[in-house]
Formats: structure tokens, C-alpha cells, sequence
């Protein structure tokens, strides 16, 4: 049997948490940090030189001889520069291990080395971290030993926002200000602030590690730029939720346990539709904490299938012709007194608080789809929005039966005065239960679905940080709730004016909601007649954040200053432009290097098998005829790396930004699948034994 341990006892065994706070800390100065935590401000210098000495003990109690401020910069991932708790030997010869308030507090790393699209010149180094006290402290167990870290904020020496958190914090803040101006309407006087909430749904793919060291693609790209389909792929359907292999069970239980250990509420585990492919899922949390656990997340991921021999796979794309992985993001509001504001309860068209926050949320996704469309773009995501495993790149809101009949009750006469009951499932066998159905069916091709008490997002790419996501919905909600406080809290009678409100939001705003299937091709033309905007790619999506309308949002808020926005937009293309870069040299290397060598070699055993069997007198026609096939597939097969060589001289001798990113993606990326047509084509021709890498069986089946 495996060893066997104790969830309730290792959970959150390497956080700092608030009740090892209560704990080790004096109760003036405990009460001051949840005071700051739940309230805002600032901790005194005092408070936090206690906090820090606590933090600094328990963390050396626990093996820790360093401590780093972990940030996220806006290279997506994130960052930590290691300091150790020793100083000066006192004049015995003994070391100290010591640890500050303002050490906690404040960091220093280098803002020119991290993108910041011109915020920072390559000379202006100084940049600072700040410590998030609303997200714990925690311990990493690596082979650098065991490491404090410190959950941060990243700026420039200027103020700029320099990460992914500061402005998720800004959005945060943003919400739940104006979300409370609409809960007063309604008679709450009890909540003092509302929590965005977060669960981050993590789909990932396994493979053997010798194999993916054989493959330089995946080593620098993180996906298969060659590969010929397997004989099987995902047809039959029998991976999903199918029972889960010892190798991969085995890594799912140290994933599991890692995770608990760093307070990760890891919740589901299962097998995903493609071969190879898995998915984990946590609890909900407030939506920092569920920001900095999915990158724990993916961190462990990647670390743990080391030790089982195996790489993780976070692209969204490793492997074409099979689904790519996705990240779910499932979002909801909920009051610090339990009121969680997307619950319809059962009577939804009676629920008038409801209603006028669906009316909102239904106005922020129509108005700003361009920025939520661009929320959940990275260079991994083009391979996969409309394909069959994701929405479309059309952003639109699937209500469900239920709700969408009220809406349109509501559009049509004013009046929602009925709503439709979910009813019983009967099986029709007389051993199990007969039980209640929900008043609505899913629909998994909506990429913003209202699923019972929550809002799912599943546009957002399996690698990338749900920082952007979460920073722009709570945003473009902020917005809406502001608007209708401003006219409901002038009203001098309410009744009517929500009422109103919530029939003129619904009235102009219907066009988002689609029930339908999102993949048909039906439903591209129905979006382009609504008037829906139909962002196909990263590079066409970049130019959403500096728009006149995004820029009033962002400043309106204080989440983005012009700069700030301006700054994202050059780091996105840059991005982009290197991502392709890398790739397209890769597969000029693989190929030049390897795959015309091998099919080289192949011909001339070809070439010498014709001409031996043709001495022997025997019908060499077939031996003939795979040469002539193989030898046609190989001259391709040049033409297209010179073609991909001389796209990739093209655009780098371009400056950097929108042009070249544009370059990349209409000229690079379709000399890239021009390669790998015959590439892929000739894997089916030649020997296994001759072929420099891996097949997708090899990579898929043999885990």
C-alpha cells in the first residue's frame, strides 16, 4: 500500500495563516494586521518588526535559511530573488538569523531586467516589492533548501505598476466599493466590503521525460511544432474521466499532497479528453489568494512530475489534432456577511437584486467584450479558441433556459411573472433515486456561462496567469454597478427605478446572451449580424487596452494609468513576437539539423534497395515509387525552410512592436505550417527507426 497520510494535519502545514498569527503574535498586534488585512491601511513599522520576527521563526522552525519577496512581473510567471536570515556574527563568533519589519515590508529587485514596455530604461534599475498581507506567507520545499516567500507587489522606482497583482488588487478594491453601493440599495447595511471569489479549474498533459528530451520543440516551445497524427487520438472518447493509470496516479497523490501542504484546497482530479491529459480543480478563494495559488499550482505541477520522471505540459497546444487545455475560471461576488450576489435562490424572476446585478454583468460583457476577449489571449490560445475543445474568439453570455426566459419576459412586457422549474429526473429504475434537476442545462461552448450561483470564463488559456482575467471582469462589473448606483441612489422612487434600469440594461444588452451552440458556423454570422466583435487572434486584441473607452475605464478606477496600459500593450506584442521567433527557429534547427538528414540517409537506403533489387532482377516498383514519394515530400520540405528562413530575416530585421508582432503572426507563423505540412507527411514515409524524434504515440500513449 502507499503511504498514507493525514489531509486535516498537513493542510496548510507550510503557510503562515492567520491562525498561526493568532498564535505567535502579540493580540494588540495580531489585531492590527486583520485590522489592515480586512480594512485596508497601513502596519506600523512596530507591528510589523513583531510580525517579521514571528514569520522569521516559525519558517526557521520549519528548516528555512532564506526568505524572498514572490512576485509576479509581466512575464506571466513568477519571480524571487533569495536572501538569507543570517547577518553579522556577534563578537562571539556566533551567526544570528534575523529578519526585519522593513525587510518584510519592502524589497529591491531590478525593474530594468523584467518587461515593462518602456516604463523602465535599461539603466534605471531601481525597483521595489511590497509585501500583499492579505495573501499568507508560505514555505517552498526545493533543492534549494526550504524557502520563506513572501507574497509581493511589484512597482517601479516611479510608481508604475510593474506585475499582475497590483492591478488585480486596484480591481478588488474597485468592485467591491461599488458593489457595496449597490447591496445598500437593497437594505444591507451589515456588509462592509464584497470578495471576488476564484476557482481556477488547471487542465495539464503528462509526458515521459526521456521522450521530451528527445524532442527540442517541446524543450524550447512547450508544444509539438512537427507531428504526424496518431493511428488513435481521442475518437473514441474512452480517456475522459477514464480510470487513472498507477504512473499517473501515483503523481496526482504527490501533487495533492504538495499542494494541501501549501494550503492549495486541490478539490478534483481526472482524466481530460485527449490522451495524456488531466485536470485538477481547487476550492474557491478570494481572488488574489486564487491568483497566487494557480501559479503554485503550476509551479508544483512542473516540479513534481520531475520526480516521477516525467515533464508537465501547461501550453495550450502541445499536440494538434487533439483538445488543448484550457484554464476555466469561475467567478463569483459574494458580501463579508454571506450574501453571495449570483445567487438567483429559487424564485429568480422575484429576485430583484439579482436581476439588477445580471442586468449589470450583462451590460460590462457587451460593452467591453473587446477587453474580455483580450483578458484570455496569449500566443498558446490562438491554437485553441474555436476549436472543438474551446469557445469561439466571439465573446458571448449562455444564461440557460431559466434565466433566459426571464430576461425575456422582462425585454417584452416589463413583468418577469413566472420562471421555469428545473422539475424531477425519473431514471426508470426502481432501485435508484429519482431526484430534482436543475431548472437549466450547461452549455460548454459559451465562453462566459452563468452555471447556478457563478460565472464561468473558459476562454483563458491553460499557462497563462488569471490575474488579467480577473483584473478586467472585475473591472468592466465595477463600472456597471457605479452607473446604476448613480441612478438608483438619486431616485426618489426606487421600486420603479430599478425596475426600469434593469428592463433598459436588459433591453440593449440582449444581444450577448447565446444559448446556442457556440461552434457552429451559424453562430459567426449571427454574432457579426448582432454587431458582436470577432477578435481571432492575440496580436488583433493587443490594441482593446488603449482605447479611448479602456483608458476612461482604467483611470476612472485607478486599476491603469494611460502609461501602465500603454506599457502592457508594447510587452504583449514584444511577447508575441518572440514566442514565434523562438518557434520558428526551432523548427528551422529541427529541421536542417535532423529531420533532412535522417530523411536524407533514408532515401539512399532507398536508392541502394531499388538498384539491389533491380540487379537481382526482381520488380523493384514499389521500392521505386516510395523513393519518388519520399524524394518529392523532401524537396517540399526545403522549400518551405528557406521560405520560413527567409520570413524569419524579414521580421527580425523589423523594429520591435505592432508591425513586426503582425508580421509574426500573417507571415512567420504561415511559413511555419507551410514546413510542417510535408515534415509531418514524410513521419508517415519514412522508417520509425530513421525518425530523429518521438512520435505522438510514443508522446500520448506510453505514459
Amino acid at each position: 500500500m502507499s503511504e498514507v497520510f493525514n489531509v486535516e494535519e498537513i493542510f496548510a502545514k507550510n503557510v503562515f495563516t492567520i491562525g498561526k498569527m493568532k498564535q505567535r503574535l502579540p493580540r494588540n498586534v495580531y489585531k492590527e494586521v486583520k485590522k489592515v488585512m480586512d480594512q485596508g491601511g497601513e502596519l506600523s513599522l512596530a507591528a510589523a518588526d513583531v510580525v517579521a520576527k514571528a514569520m522569521k521563526d516559525w519558517a526557521v522552525e520549519n528548516g528555512a535559511t532564506h526568505y524572498t519577496h514572490w512576485f509576479q512581473p509581466l512575464t506571466g510567471i513568477t519571480a524571487e530573488k533569495h536572501d538569507s536570515f543570517v547577518t553579522h556574527p556577534d563578537e562571539e563568533g556566533k551567526m544570528l538569523m534575523e529578519f526585519s519589519g522593513k525587510e518584510l515590508i519592502k524589497g529591491e529587485p531590478d525593474a530594468s531586467s523584467f518587461p515593462s514596455g518602456g516604463l523602465r530604461a535599461t539603466f534605471e534599475a531601481r525597483g521595489y516589492t511590497a509585501w500583499d498581507i492579505t495573501s499568507p506567507a508560505f514555505l517552498k520545499e526545493a533543492a534549494t533548501g526550504v524557502i520563506l516567500c513572501i507574497p509581493t507587489a511589484f512597482c517601479s522606482y516611479t510608481g508604475e505598476a510593474l506585475d499582475k497583482k497590483t492591478p488585480l488588487l486596484r480591481s478588488m478594491e474597485a468592485i467591491s466599493e461599488q458593489a457595496v453601493r449597490i447591496v445598500r440599495l437593497f437594505g444591507n447595511t451589515e456588509a462592509t466590503k464584497v470578495v471576488a471569489s476564484v476557482g481556477p479549474e488547471q487542465e495539464y498533459f503528462l509526458v515521459d521525460k526521456d521522450k521530451y528530451l528527445q524532442r527540442p520543440d517541446l524543450i524550447f516551445a512547450g508544444r509539438t511544432l512537427f507531428g504526424a497524427p496518431a493511428p488513435k487520438g481521442q475518437e473514441m472518447e474512452d480517456h475522459y474521466f477514464g480510470v487513472i493509470r498507477e504512473r499517473i496516479g501515483a503523481y496526482m497523490k504527490d501533487l495533492n499532497e504538495e499542494l494541501w501542504k501549501l494550503g492549495v484546497s486541490a478539490k478534483t482530479q481526472h482524466n481530460e479528453v485527449a490522451p495524456a491529459q488531466h485536470e485538477m480543480a481547487p476550492i474557491y478563494e478570494t481572488a488574489n489568494i486564487a491568483v497566487d495559488h494557480n501559479q503554485i499550482v503550476m509551479e508544483t505541477m512542473k516540479r513534481v512530475a520531475v520526480r516521477h520522471d516525467m515533464r508537465c505540459l501547461l501550453h495550450e497546444k502541445p499536440f494538434a489534432g487533439v483538445n488543448g487545455s484550457g484554464k476555466h475560471n469561475n467567478w463569483s461576488l459574494g458580501t463579508d456577511n454571506g450574501v453571495n450576489l449570483l445567487d438567483p435562490g429559487d424564485t429568480p424572476n422575484e429576485n430583484i437584486q439579482f436581476l439588477l446585478v445580471l442586468a449589470c454583468i450583462m451590460k460590462a460583457v457587451d460593452t467591453h467584450a473587446d477587453l474580455l476577449r483580450q483578458s484570455a489571449s496569449d500566443v498558446g490560445n490562438d491554437h485553441r479558441l474555436g476549436a472543438n475543445e474551446a469557445p469561439p474568439a466571439i465573446i458571448s453570455m449562455f444564461l440557460g433556459e431559466q434565466l433566459e426566459d426571464v430576461v425575456k419576459q422582462l425585454v417584452e412586457t416589463g413583468i418577469a411573472s413566472s420562471c421555469k422549474e428545473g422539475g424531477v429526473l425519473e431514471t426508470g429504475v426502481s432501485t435508484l433515486p429519482n431526484f430534482e434537476k436543475d431548472a437549466t442545462d450547461r452549455n460548454r461552448t459559451s465562453p462566459f456561462a452563468f452555471t447556478g450561483n457563478k460565472f464561468e470564463f473558459r476562454m483563458v488559456g491553460s499557462a497563462d496567469s488569471i490575474a488579467s482575467p480577473n483584473t478586467i471582469l472585475n473591472a468592466i462589473v465595477a463600472e456597471a454597478f457605479c452607473e446604476a448606483a448613480d441612478v438608483l441612489e438619486k431616485a426618489d422612487n426606487f421600486e420603479l427605478a430599478v425596475h426600469d434600469l434593469i428592463k433598459e440594461y436588459m433591453t440593449k444588452h440582449q444581444r450577448i446572451i447565446f444559448n446556442g451552440d457556440g461552434y457552429s458556423d451559424e453562430w459567426v454570422l449571427e454574432a457579426e449580424r448582432r454587431g458582436l466583435p470577432n477578435i481571432k487572434s492575440m496580436v488583433e486584441a493587443v490594441e482593446t487596452l488603449t482605447t479611448d473607452k479602456a483608458v476612461k475605464l482604467f483611470e476612472k478606477f485607478h486599476i491603469f494609468t494611460k502609461a501602465e496600459l500603454e506599457s502592457r500593450e508594447e510587452v504583449l506584442y514584444e511577447t508575441y513576437a518572440k514566442t514565434i521567433n523562438i518557434e520558428a527557429l526551432t523548427m528551422i534547427d529541427m529541421a536542417s539539423k535532423q529531420i533532412i538528414p535522417a530523411v536524407v540517409k533514408y532515401t539512399k537506403s532507398l536508392a541502394d534497395t531499388v538498384i539491389a533489387v533491380k540487379e537481382a532482377g526482381a520488380d523493384a516498383s514499389v521500392q521505386a515509387g516510395l523513393l519518388a514519394g519520399v524524394s518529392a515530400k523532401l524537396a517540399e520540405t526545403k522549400a518551405a525552410l528557406g521560405k520560413l528562413q527567409e520570413a524569419e530575416d524579414k521580421a527580425n530585421a523589423m523594429g520591435e512592436g505592432r508591425a513586426q508582432a503582425f508580421v509574426y503572426k500573417d507571415e512567420v507563423k504561415a511559413a511555419m505550417d507551410a514546413l510542417r505540412a510535408p515534415v509531418d507527411e514524410l513521419e508517415m514515409l519514412v522508417d520509425k527507426e530513421v525518425w530523429p524524434y518521438p512520435t505522438y504515440a510514443d508522446l500520448m500513449f506510453e505514459v
